[in-house]
């Protein structure tokens, strides 16, 4: 029996209880928004005890990294060590992307010491399987879907909303970068060439029947994401959304639990609509971003760019977000683009709590008792309280001042100098 399906008899197991503890609510709100797709808790039942991270309605907003070798870099234990780093760092799953190398032993030892949800994009790995991308037959695209979830996958990104129609529909647009998600290429390019349906749209019903067998949370991925701000927007797009709506109908019914991908780069003023638009037609499924950027002229900060979009989408009800480094675009990230891109997204992410329903007061709590212990000159429970405490710590204690304020205002701090001000006045 699945997550889902115990929790629509209103079943709370020991995992959902700490989910809940987690997020500061009741099990039994907890298990009432599974029960009905608002919020996912992705593990795999083969996998062992994993620290629960819930997505979606009313839900602390969660943050992903991504991590894997690529064929022109493979170095396992580096990708091991980033997988560390982003845990450390904050992050609440951590996905395998590997494209390079012996795949099955590379996810493997990167399972070993990841103790949140680990996710996987099956269709890299049944492409590297064949000689040709094209050579695939339809049992491959399957076979490997299984294989990871017998490994533990807890979810995997799939890209069943690439369709004859949503493929048409790119051909007559006038995108200027047409399609950039990996995934959504290889089967794209695949359907163009045999001249055949995308297997995991014509058979979704099976790719649901391994899922369920293995309890592990499909992540529709965006095939179709805008790929710079000229796309943003587009009927491309928008058809996805509406497939992608059709296919979270079907994965609630089969018991399997399910979160949509969404863009992407989008300008600022289309966040809003792009995604409400999608929680409309997804009936509220908890929402995966890639960002969004919102400039294509950010290379080597496009965390920054990515954390200011997400912070808009959290607002307008976006629920997981992926983080984006400073090597987005321009090559595979190292350890320190991993750890530097993991706490961007974690500043969002908390600006998304401070206004999020269901978890406003506890985020606005740890602002509380930061402002509390600046007017207190505690520097030790600011550097507690922050979202990257080394780093706090180290900046601090580059430039020592002789006051106890920092070295910026020293002893013309304007929070010591009202303090003693009014100390003095009421003495």
């Amino acid at each position: 029996m699945t997550l889902i399906t115990e929790a629509k008899k209103a079943v709370i197991s020991e995992f959902v209880r700490k989910a809940a503890e987690y997020e500061g609510i009741e099990p039994e709100k907890l298990v009432r928004l599974i029960s009905h797709g608002y919020v996912v808790l992705p593990k795999n039942v083969l996998r062992e005890e994993i620290k629960p991270r819930a997505i979606g309605m009313l839900t602390s907003t969660k943050v992903n990294a991504n991590v894997g070798t690529s064929a022109d870099y493979i170095n396992v234990e580096e990708e091991v060590e980033k997988a560390v780093i982003a845990q450390k760092a904050g992050a609440d799953a951590v996905m395998d992307l590997s494209s390079g190398g012996d795949l099955d032993s590379i996810r493997k030892r990167i399972m070993e010491v990841v103790k949140v949800p680990f996710g996987t994009v099956p269709i890299y790995q049944a492409a590297r399987d064949c000689r040709m991308v094209v050579d695939m037959d339809e049992d491959d695209f399957f076979r490997v879907v299984e294989r990871q979830a017998k490994d533990g996958v807890d979810f995997m990104t799939i890209h069943s909303g690439v369709n004859w129609v949503s493929v048409e529909r790119l051909k007559r647009s006038n995108r200027l970068l047409g399609v950039v998600s990996r995934g959504g290429a290889i089967i794209i390019g695949w359907m163009l060439h045999n001249e055949r349906e995308n297997p995991y749209y014509k058979d979704f019903d099976y790719l649901l029947e391994i899922l369920k067998e293995y309890d592990v949370t499909i992540s529709l991925g965006d095939a179709f994401r805008p790929g710079c701000i000229h796309d943003a927007g587009d009927r491309v797009k928008y058809t996805e959304f509406i497939m992608l709506g059709e296919l979270v109908e079907k994965c609630r019914e089969a018991g399997v639990q399910c979160m949509v991908e969404g863009p992407g780069h989008v300008p600022l003023d289309q966040i809003e609509t792009s995604v409400k638009a999608m929680k409309s037609v997804t009936d509220n499924a908890p929402l995966y971003l890639l960002g969004p950027l919102v400039t294509d002229i950010a290379a080597g900060y496009d965390h920054i760019a990515a954390a200011i979009g997400a912070a808009i989408a959290g607002m307008a009800g976006a629920d997981f977000i992926c983080y984006v480094t400073p090597s987005e675009h321009l090559a595979l990230p190292t350890v320190e683009d991993v750890r530097e891109g993991v706490i961007a997204a974690k500043i969002a992410a908390h600006a998304i709590d401070l206004v999020k329903d269901g978890q406003r007061e506890r985020a606005r709590q740890r602002d509380y008792e930061m402002s509390l212990a600046r007017k207190n000159l505690d520097w030790k429970r600011q550097f507690e309280l922050s979202i990257d405490p080394e780093k706090a710590k180290e900046v601090h204690g580059r430039r020592r001042s002789e006051s106890d304020a920092c070295s910026m205002c020293g002893d013309l701090c304007a929070i010591k100098l009202v303090k003693e001000a009014l100390e003095e006045r009421q003495v």
